[in-house]
Formats: C-alpha cells, sequence, structure tokens
C-alpha cells in the first residue's frame, strides 16, 4: 500500500509534494497548503486507495528549532484506508505570520472538532470552517495556549475545601 500511496501522489500531483519521509515505517507527504484539500479529496474519491477516515488532525509549533525551514508551524493530518488497513499522514507548513489553510471539512465531518482544537489551542485559522470558534479555552483567554512563545501562568485550582481560602493562605 506504501507504494500505491506514493505512485497517486507522484503522479496526480507531483509539484505539490515538496518532501517523503519515513520515520518507523510511518509514511508521511510534506504537501503544499494550496493544494492540500485537493489531495485530500482525491483521496477521498478514489476507489482503489479508499482513503475515507481522518483519524486525527494535529499540531506543531517548531519556534525555535533552527532546523525548521520554510515555517514555525506544522499541520498533521492522520489518513487511514479502513479496506486497506493503512495509515500515512499529510504534513503542511506555515508561516508564523497569519497561518491559515483550507479547512476539510466538507470531505470529512470530523474535521470539524479536530480543527476548532488545533485553532484554540495553536491559534491556526481554516478558511471555510463552519464554526471557528473556541472548543477548549475561556473565551476571554487571549492567545493561543500550546504556542511556545505563550506565557506561562500559574493559579490555585478552587475546590471545594478551599473556595472560601484566598491563595496566600492556602500555601
Amino acid at each position: 500500500m506504501e507504494e500505491k500511496v506514493r505512485e497517486f501522489l507522484q503522479n496526480r500531483f507531483a509539484g505539490a509534494i515538496t518532501r517523503e519521509d519515513n520515520f518507523r515505517g510511518d509514511q508521511s507527504f510534506y504537501v503544499s497548503t494550496e493544494d492540500l484539500f485537493a489531495i485530500c479529496q482525491a483521496l477521498y474519491e478514489d476507489p482503489d486507495l479508499s482513503v475515507r477516515y481522518l483519524a486525527d488532525l494535529t499540531s506543531v509549533d517548531w519556534l525555535g528549532h533552527e532546523e525548521r525551514i520554510g515555517g514555525r508551524f506544522e499541520v498533521v493530518y492522520n489518513l487511514y484506508s479502513l479496506q486497506h488497513k493503512y495509515r500515512f499522514f499529510l504534513k503542511v507548513i506555515l508561516p508564523a505570520e497569519n497561518p491559515e489553510i483550507a479547512s476539510l471539512t466538507p470531505i470529512w465531518d470530523g474535521a470539524n472538532w479536530l480543527e476548532r482544537e488545533v485553532w484554540d489551542l495553536m491559534g491556526i485559522k481554516f478558511t471555510g470552517h463552519p464554526d471557528l470558534t473556541k472548543i477548549l479555552t475561556p473565551d476571554d483567554l487571549e492567545g493561543h495556549p500550546l504556542r511556545r512563545d505563550f506565557p506561562i501562568t500559574w493559579e490555585v485550582p478552587q475546590f471545594n475545601w478551599n473556595k472560601d481560602k484566598s491563595p496566600e493562605v492556602i500555601k
């Protein structure tokens, strides 16, 4: 199956694939931002590959890593073919300023909450998303807590036993 995926992407989207990695048996393709939607649509519609499942979507902030070239953020799409029992990854590099990528919710409904999570925690905007709103952090929180430059804060959690005490008394 590894070779079938490689051939499919090279034949149909040769200019869009910037790099291929194989790490511990996991096949990954770095693709251009502009071509991601078309690639995913083609993978979904191809009856031979049958990539019908977006298993996960996550992101990485490479701030401070000198070896990262081409952008600060990496969005990782974990794709799976149930028919072939085969998993592979598509990765997209995004710039530090205004990281933005097309939403995959028109292809996979399950992308909805996954993209909202990445938006909330990393600040990567998914254009065309039907409801790109916060999902995990409070509405009044400014910033995105999984970014490496987000300020580290600390507060005493309030439980039943300490709800009426000030933080100084608890220490």
